[in-house]
Protein backbone atom coordinates (compact mmCIF):
# COMPACT_ATOMS: atom_id res chain seq x y z
CA UNK A 1 0.00 0.00 0.00
CA UNK A 2 1.48 3.44 -0.86
CA UNK A 3 1.55 6.69 1.19
CA UNK A 4 -0.76 8.46 -0.29
CA UNK A 5 -3.51 5.44 -0.22
CA UNK A 6 -2.91 5.35 3.28
CA UNK A 7 -2.54 9.19 3.98
CA UNK A 8 -5.86 9.42 2.23
CA UNK A 9 -7.08 6.65 4.44
CA UNK A 10 -6.43 8.21 7.77
CA UNK A 11 -7.79 11.47 6.16
CA UNK A 12 -11.19 10.15 5.02
CA UNK A 13 -11.04 8.30 8.35
CA UNK A 14 -10.45 11.57 10.51
CA UNK A 15 -13.20 13.72 8.68
CA UNK A 16 -15.99 10.37 9.26
CA UNK A 17 -14.92 10.69 12.96
CA UNK A 18 -15.54 14.59 12.80
CA UNK A 19 -18.68 14.26 11.26
CA UNK A 20 -19.86 11.86 14.02
CA UNK A 21 -18.19 13.49 16.78
CA UNK A 22 -20.20 17.14 15.60
CA UNK A 23 -23.43 15.08 15.32
CA UNK A 24 -22.98 13.94 18.55
CA UNK A 25 -22.41 16.88 20.41
CA UNK A 26 -25.82 18.16 19.80
CA UNK A 27 -27.02 15.03 20.66
CA UNK A 28 -25.04 15.27 24.22
CA UNK A 29 -26.79 17.77 25.62
CA UNK A 30 -30.67 16.17 25.28
CA UNK A 31 -28.83 13.16 25.98
CA UNK A 32 -27.65 14.89 29.60
CA UNK A 33 -30.86 16.98 29.96
CA UNK A 34 -32.96 13.48 29.72
CA UNK A 35 -30.20 11.81 32.28
CA UNK A 36 -30.47 15.04 34.78
CA UNK A 37 -34.61 14.83 34.44
CA UNK A 38 -34.72 11.29 35.12
CA UNK A 39 -32.83 11.94 38.49
CA UNK A 40 -34.77 14.12 39.17
CA UNK A 41 -37.91 12.68 39.29
CA UNK A 42 -35.77 9.74 41.43
CA UNK A 43 -34.96 12.05 43.99
CA UNK A 44 -38.48 13.45 44.32
CA UNK A 45 -38.61 16.70 42.13
CA UNK A 46 -42.47 17.45 40.75
CA UNK A 47 -42.70 17.55 37.36
CA UNK A 48 -44.70 20.79 35.69
CA UNK A 49 -45.73 21.40 32.68
CA UNK A 50 -45.90 24.95 31.12
CA UNK A 51 -49.22 24.41 29.09
CA UNK A 52 -50.38 27.93 28.86
CA UNK A 53 -48.68 30.76 26.82
CA UNK A 54 -48.05 32.65 29.85
CA UNK A 55 -46.24 29.91 32.13
CA UNK A 56 -44.08 28.86 28.46
CA UNK A 57 -43.15 33.00 27.97
CA UNK A 58 -41.94 32.32 31.54
CA UNK A 59 -40.11 29.14 31.50
CA UNK A 60 -38.12 30.45 28.79
CA UNK A 61 -36.78 33.50 31.01
CA UNK A 62 -35.42 31.25 33.83
CA UNK A 63 -31.70 29.63 33.66
CA UNK A 64 -31.76 26.42 31.37
CA UNK A 65 -30.96 22.84 32.32
CA UNK A 66 -29.51 24.77 35.88
CA UNK A 67 -30.78 23.59 39.08
CA UNK A 68 -31.37 26.96 40.45
CA UNK A 69 -32.64 28.00 44.03
CA UNK A 70 -35.53 30.09 44.37
CA UNK A 71 -36.97 31.91 47.59
CA UNK A 72 -41.02 31.02 47.79
CA UNK A 73 -42.57 32.72 51.22
CA UNK A 74 -39.32 32.02 53.31
CA UNK A 75 -39.04 28.46 51.87
CA UNK A 76 -36.19 27.74 49.41
CA UNK A 77 -37.26 25.46 46.39
CA UNK A 78 -35.13 24.31 43.71
CA UNK A 79 -35.99 25.08 40.05
CA UNK A 80 -35.20 23.67 36.70
CA UNK A 81 -36.36 24.57 33.46
CA UNK A 82 -36.69 22.49 30.46
CA UNK A 83 -38.28 25.22 27.84
CA UNK A 84 -36.99 22.95 24.88
CA UNK A 85 -39.73 20.45 26.50
CA UNK A 86 -42.02 22.69 28.17
CA UNK A 87 -41.05 21.42 31.31
CA UNK A 88 -40.48 22.39 34.70
CA UNK A 89 -39.14 20.45 37.72
CA UNK A 90 -39.43 22.12 41.34
CA UNK A 91 -38.23 20.13 44.73
CA UNK A 92 -37.47 21.60 48.02
CA UNK A 93 -34.29 20.77 49.99
CA UNK A 94 -34.91 17.38 50.93
CA UNK A 95 -35.85 16.55 47.24
CA UNK A 96 -32.39 18.89 46.68
CA UNK A 97 -30.15 16.78 49.13
CA UNK A 98 -31.61 13.22 47.40
CA UNK A 99 -30.88 14.63 43.92
CA UNK A 100 -27.49 15.09 44.84
CA UNK A 101 -26.81 11.68 46.30
CA UNK A 102 -27.91 9.73 43.15
CA UNK A 103 -26.31 12.31 41.08
CA UNK A 104 -22.13 11.12 43.13
CA UNK A 105 -23.72 7.36 43.12
CA UNK A 106 -24.22 7.88 39.54
CA UNK A 107 -20.59 9.61 39.26
CA UNK A 108 -19.25 6.62 41.16
CA UNK A 109 -21.21 4.28 39.15
CA UNK A 110 -19.49 5.66 35.97
CA UNK A 111 -15.96 5.98 37.51
CA UNK A 112 -16.09 1.94 38.22
CA UNK A 113 -17.14 1.50 34.78
CA UNK A 114 -14.39 2.86 33.23
CA UNK A 115 -11.81 1.73 35.33
CA UNK A 116 -13.35 -1.83 34.24
CA UNK A 117 -13.00 -1.03 30.70
CA UNK A 118 -9.46 0.63 31.20
CA UNK A 119 -8.20 -2.53 33.48
CA UNK A 120 -9.93 -5.03 29.99
CA UNK A 121 -7.74 -2.63 27.66
CA UNK A 122 -4.76 -3.33 29.72
CA UNK A 123 -5.45 -6.81 30.13
CA UNK A 124 -5.33 -7.61 26.63
CA UNK A 125 -1.63 -7.56 26.07
CA UNK A 126 -1.73 -6.91 22.33
CA UNK A 127 1.97 -7.71 22.00
CA UNK A 128 1.38 -11.64 23.01
CA UNK A 129 -0.41 -11.46 19.15
CA UNK A 130 2.81 -11.40 17.21
CA UNK A 131 3.39 -8.18 14.37
CA UNK A 132 0.51 -5.88 13.84
CA UNK A 133 -1.16 -6.48 10.97
CA UNK A 134 -3.39 -3.29 10.61
CA UNK A 135 -0.74 -1.14 9.93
Amino acid sequence: MTMAVRTMRWTLMGLIMGAVALAGCAGLQTSQAQSTEQLLSASGFVMKMADTPAKQAKLSTLMQYRLVPHDRKGKILYVYADAANNRLFVGDQTAYQNFQTLAVEKQIAQEQVQAADMNADAAMNWGMWGPDPWD
